[in-house]
């Protein structure tokens, strides 16, 4: 099961909080946090400022092609009695619509869905 906390994110122009997914399996050489391109938008970091760029990114599906902002954020994590940050951060923005449950395979640029889920209790 996923386990999500509360992130406090800010960037140069903007703060904003919200909930992360935290046991993803994401690696990274630096702190990174993965958003969706929706989320930049809101933190002024869309479009993408002119030293980002464009970096593939392997992952289980395959390589994917992201935008990589080095530095760009202060990321916080927000519990009931604490708050821990902020750290620095990299954000890495997704290509693909969260939202949608979008996805793709590595070799084509066609967008599928995702499939409903099936629970087994």
């Amino acid at each position: 099961m996923a386990v999500r906390i509360k992130l406090k994110v800010r960037s140069p122009s903007r703060e904003m909080v919200t909930s992360a997914l935290v046991n993803s399996g994401f690696e990274a050489e630096t702190p990174q946090l993965l958003i969706p391109r929706s989320f930049a938008l809101n933190l002024g970091l869309w479009p993408p400022p002119i030293e980002a760029q464009l970096v593939e990114v392997g992952t289980a599906g395959g390589p994917v092609r992201n935008y990589l902002i080095q530095g760009a954020i202060e990321v916080s994590a927000i519990t009931s009695d604490r708050i821990v940050g902020p750290v620095r951060c990299d954000a890495m923005i997704s290509n693909l619509d969260a939202r949608r449950r979008a996805w793709r395979f590595s070799d084509e640029d066609r967008v599928r869905s995702t499939e409903a889920p099936q629970y087994w209790f």
